[in-house]
């Protein structure tokens, strides 16, 4: 299902369900802006290419809108426009004062150069800075992106602005960045399953993981699971996917990966189909990549006993109710990720008390 039609579903589910005002349920699907923007630039090479990029600001009513830049090569207005729905959501539930936005550029990351990605963040910068700012809409790194990524757009944007550094969150350490930022959101999902879990009597050293997606949250996930004597059967990412019955050394697969960048051949463990990582036998399946991997052609097969959703939206409506019937108890992205969101807060008000206006 369409990102944006599973999110507004799902939107219109709860609001039936809280008896809300139908004005009040129209206002929430509509977004506050939506920016669509040419960003061409000169490659390595000396040719030409162009990208579009996109930021959606969904709502400001609890404060400024939040939400991260994606790069990748399925960024399209609906995707982004669900993903800044979903942070709207997300800041209310982890009861952050702010609203919901979301970005992206569609382009493959691993495809360009530091240079190239820095030339193509900074002319998205150009095309979008009068729309961002410190109190307005604050946004951070996501699939794709990163520190320097944020490092670039904050120098961008302070080139017409004056230095401002509660622009972006996610910064280098250096230009005040957040000790623990990187792997924020990885811990929140891993304190969500602890608490999870033990509301069922259970705990992670107990039980059995599945991880699909090894980028930044996933690998983080695997690695605080491992760290508390948790399992972790099967692995995959853009690459492969690997499994062990008896648990995959997570500190050795890193260093692999780090080597090959590559998940295939991995001593450690045997390989696995990628399209049947979902449905390993697992306790836990933790989905940490993109948006609606799970659905009506493989919901039926699953047979993890919890899913925790790492990913933004991994679960389409459709499933919802098959898994609903097979009784798999879901934690749903908009609190089980909110770790990411809540430490850039609070490297955000820091910068942003020190710039004299008060937040709360």
């Amino acid at each position: 299902m369409n990102a944006l039609a599973s999110t507004s579903r799902n939107l219109r589910h709860a609001a039936r369900i809280l008896g809300l005002d139908s004005k009040i349920e129209k206002s929430l699907l509509i977004p506050f802006r939506e920016i669509k923007v040419e960003c061409t630039i000169p490659k390595d090479d000396g040719s030409l290419v162009s990208y579009v990029g996109f930021r959606v600001q969904h709502d400001n009513a609890r404060g400024p809108m939040k939400g991260g830049i994606r790069y990748h090569p399925e960024v399209n207005p609906d995707e982004v426009n669900a993903l800044a729905q979903l942070m709207t959501w997300k800041t209310a539930v982890a009861d952050i004062p702010y609203g919901g936005a979301k970005g992206g550029i569609g382009c493959t990351p691993r495809e360009l150069s530091m240079s190239e990605l820095e030339r193509l963040t900074r002319v998205f910068t150009q095309k979008i800075h009068d729309l961002i700012g410190i109190h307005t809409d604050i946004p951070a790194p996501d699939m794709g992106t990163n520190a320097q990524t944020m490092a670039w757009i904050l120098d961008e944007y302070s080139k017409f602005h004056g230095y401002s550094p509660a622009v972006v969150t996610g910064k280098p350490l250096d230009l005040g960045g957040s000790l623990g930022r990187e792997a924020a959101t990885g811990r929140g999902v891993v304190f969500a399953t602890e608490a999870l879990l033990a509301e069922h009597g259970k705990k992670i050293k107990d039980l059995t993981f599945v991880i699909q997606g090894f980028g930044n949250v996933g690998s983080w996930v695997a690695r605080l699971i491992h760290e508390k004597g948790g399992k972790v059967v099967a692995v995959s990412d853009i690459t492969g996917a690997v499994k062990n019955p008896n648990g995959i050394n997570v500190f050795d697969l890193l260093e692999h990966r780090e080597k090959t960048n590559s998940l295939v051949n991995f001593q450690g463990a045997d390989g696995l189909d990628p399209n049947e990582l979902l449905v390993h036998e697992c306790d836990v399946l933790i989905p940490c990549a993109l948006g609606g991997v799970l659905n009506r052609e493989n919901a039926g097969g699953v047979r993890a006993k919890f899913i925790v959703e790492a990913a933004n939206h991994p679960t389409d409506p459709e499933a919802d109710e098959i898994l609903s019937k097979k009784e798999v108890i879901i934690l749903p992205d908009i609190y089980a990720n909110a770790g990411g969101v809540t430490v850039s807060y609070f490297e955000w008000v820091q910068f942003a008390e020190y710039s004299g206006v008060h937040v709360g």
